[in-house]
């Protein structure tokens, strides 16, 4: 066979360029160039531009979702409704915003002068959410709730479902993480598994403690999430870490069904926690000036707000 060829290629007579009847580009000249473009590409660039396509480009970006479980109400708030009867209308007056005809409730004077640095959705609606749409929305998806689907648990959280494709920022950061009051308020990772579960941060920081009408008790937690114990220093848990890595090693050999991959990165995770320290001096308030702290409050949830801006 020759290995020169004078003659144009099958692919070149698509003519994927050339206009067709009216000049418009047509579904018929958008599939023809993309044949074109396929046929230009030698199997090696094709297995490598499906490699890079199969690994995302990390980003740094970071969310903070404030969940309102039980708050105020949207006409109170974001969605007054000045025009509507009395029965369906906020119980306060309206004021404007930064953005023209945005107007939100009289005693948010403050997010009102910076309406223009964030969007305003109004049009949000947990449809048959039966009085739990976080995991409805915390997943994305309708079947998520609990009290009318036994199955609703198997729907994994955006967080989870971040955590599994992309991961955390640091190595010795969690991925996705919570503060919460009670579990139903916040959605789980499902059928991905747990170990893209949220990491439950409640005792990993000393905060306040209020019982379950809201009065501060004056006590507060004890943070004891990263605390070692007396017997056992730095340099003992890098020996034990070690000898645990052979172990490993051993038991991942026996394992087939991964579940020792799952408690090595918890093992890892674990460990880069206590010893980077990273993940403790951001949950450590002491460390925030008192003009900060002051700023945001000292409600529990203010200090919850707070420290979530020093994870990221």
């Amino acid at each position: 066979m020759p290995t020169n060829h004078s003659h144009t290629h099958a692919f070149m007579n698509f003519n994927a360029m050339r206009r067709e009847g009216l000049a418009l580009v047509s579904r018929r000249n958008v599939l023809k160039a993309g044949l074109a473009g396929v046929a230009g590409l030698s199997l090696p660039d094709l297995l490598r531009l499906q490699s890079r396509a199969s690994q995302p480009a990390k980003t740094k970006r970071s969310l903070i979702l404030l969940w309102m479980a039980g708050g105020p109400s949207h006409i109170d708030t974001w969605d007054p409704k000045p025009d509507r009867p009395i029965e369906n209308r906020g119980p306060f007056g309206v004021i404007n915003t930064k953005v023209p005809g945005v107007i939100v409730c009289e005693h948010l004077p403050k997010m009102a002068a910076q309406m223009n640095q964030f969007t305003l959705i109004r049009s949000v609606d947990c449809e048959h959410s039966n009085h739990e749409p976080n995991r409805v929305i915390q997943s994305g998806h309708l079947d998520a709730e609990p009290r009318v689907n036994s199955k609703a648990h198997l729907y994994p959280a955006i967080g989870s479902v971040v955590a599994k494709h992309h991961g955390a920022n640091h190595p010795s950061m969690p991925a996705y993480t919570t503060f919460m009051k009670s579990r139903s308020h916040v959605a789980f990772a499902g059928q991905l598994g747990k170990q893209y579960d949220p990491f439950v941060l409640n005792q990993a920081t000393k905060l306040p403690i209020y019982d379950l009408v809201g009065t501060d008790t004056g006590t507060m937690t004890d943070a004891n999430l990263f605390k070692l114990p007396a017997e056992l220093n730095y340099e003992r848990i890098g020996d034990r870490r070690g000898l645990l890595h052979q172990f490993d090693r051993v038991r991942n050999e026996l394992d087939a069904s991964g579940s020792m991959e799952v408690m090595d990165r918890y093992n890892q995770q674990a460990v880069d926690m206590v010893l980077g320290r990273r993940m403790q001096e951001a949950l450590d308030l002491s460390r925030e000036p008192a003009a900060n702290r002051d700023r945001y409050g000292k409600h529990l949830w203010c200090q919850q707000a707070l420290l979530a801006r020093r994870m990221v």
